[in-house]
């Protein structure tokens, strides 16, 4: 049995993304999936199934006292933050494509920005079995632990600042044209990047992603269901998950080669197994890019260039909406907003209907990745 072309996308919602959204957490996951089925034509007793991220707040059976879902059949959770983004798609594909459920809708809902922020010290953390070989040293946040293999991949690598700022400036362009970006309007130049701050050296600010409140929610049904639907369905041409040999949360330091993110290399060999398509198949790629660094890397596990080469790759405009790879057409989340990458997910399928307010023409498929330096997850959402 192959969970490919089994299932699919058929409802995106989204709360504003903003920097204090003044209601609760509980709040922004009920609107966000009330939006979503709005947009699927589904109600509330339509649903059976609810996923989320282990570090979501909000419980599955609050989210249903909160809609009106009367019962649920399924209800599952992803760890490793970021982590989770498509792999919350991929159980509610699964569960779809074996009858576990028939609707089920992927959340995630915080005041990042307002409320508890993921940047800072987290001394609490520190007693964890990861942590303690990182946070005596004073890596006690995400900057610190990415800076360390930012610099590492420099020095073997020969990349510079400028290459990882030339993602911030691409994604800062598509975000100041889309009206629901919190950098609408704002693009920056290269300059900007280099004289941005900086947060942990060889990261400057323009490399950080940003802290924002917020909620996005995801329907999935089976593909036949999808067909009788309102909105043209984004079909899952693949889904998987990843984790790397000696992997450690944020500081895979103990590794003997310390540039590459083995972990997303798990997850391409199995999308492009499922989907029977590569690199060269892919028209649209929204990476998650919560560091510039972690963007060049992703694009070499992939299979879009050789170990090293993604600086070159990314000349010349590539990354452009009419460059060879169109990256992260609605800003990503140095330019849209840091919704742990489920916004990722839903302009993945808006490229897929060909809604976007940044279109890319001819979009057949679209790779979607979750987040880096933990074990990880991507899909592949193409058309019907």
């Amino acid at each position: 049995m192959s969970l490919s072309g089994a299932a699919a996308v058929v409802g995106i919602g989204a709360t504003d993304f903003s920097k204090d959204s003044g209601r609760s957490e509980l709040g922004l996951a009920a609107e966000a999936v009330r939006d979503a089925l709005a947009d699927a034509g589904l109600e509330p007793s339509d649903v059976d199934g609810l996923v989320s991220f282990t570090m979501d707040t909000n419980a599955e059976i609050a989210v249903a006292r909160e809609l009106g879902i009367p019962e649920l059949r399924f209800f599952s959770r992803v760890h490793y933050g970021g982590g989770a983004a498509c792999a919350t798609v991929q159980q509610a594909a699964m569960a779809v494509a074996t009858g576990v459920a028939e609707v089920v809708v992927c959340y995630r809902a915080f005041n990042e920005r307002s409320g508890h922020r993921f940047g800072q010290v987290r001394t609490a953390a520190a007693g964890s079995v990861d942590n303690s070989w990182s946070y005596p040293m004073g890596l006690g946040t995400p900057a610190a632990m990415v800076a360390m293999f930012a610099r590492r991949y420099m020095h073997v690598h020969g990349a510079t600042s400028e290459d990882f700022g030339r993602v911030a400036v691409v994604d800062r362009k598509h975000a100041a044209t889309n009206p629901k970006a919190w950098f609408h309007e704002r693009p920056i130049t290269l300059e900007d990047h280099q004289s941005s701050r900086w947060i942990a050296e060889p990261l400057r600010l323009l490399d950080c992603c940003q802290e924002s409140d917020g909620g996005v929610a995801i329907v999935v049904t089976s593909a036949e269901r999808a067909r009788d639907l309102r909105r043209p369905p984004a079909v899952i041409r693949a889904a998987a998950q990843g984790s790397g040999a000696d992997q450690f949360t944020m500081t895979s330091y103990y590794r003997d080669d310390l540039t590459g993110l083995p972990e997303m290399g798990v997850v391409a060999t199995a999308l492009w197994r499922q989907s029977g398509l590569g690199p060269s198949d892919v028209d649209v790629a929204v990476l998650y890019d919560h560091f510039t660094p972690f963007v060049l890397v992703q694009l070499e596990e992939l299979g879009f260039c050789e170990r090293g080469e993604a600086r070159h790759f990314i000349a010349d405009g590539m990354l452009e909406l009419d460059g060879g790879l169109p990256l992260n057409p609605h800003g990503g989340q140095l330019g849209e907003a840091y919704v742990h990458g489920m916004n990722g997910i839903a302009e993945a399928v808006r490229q897929v209907r060909g809604t976007a307010v940044n279109q890319v023409r001819g979009v057949g498929h679209v790779l979607v990745t979750a987040g880096t330096g933990v074990p990880t997850s991507g899909l592949v959402l193409g058309v019907a």
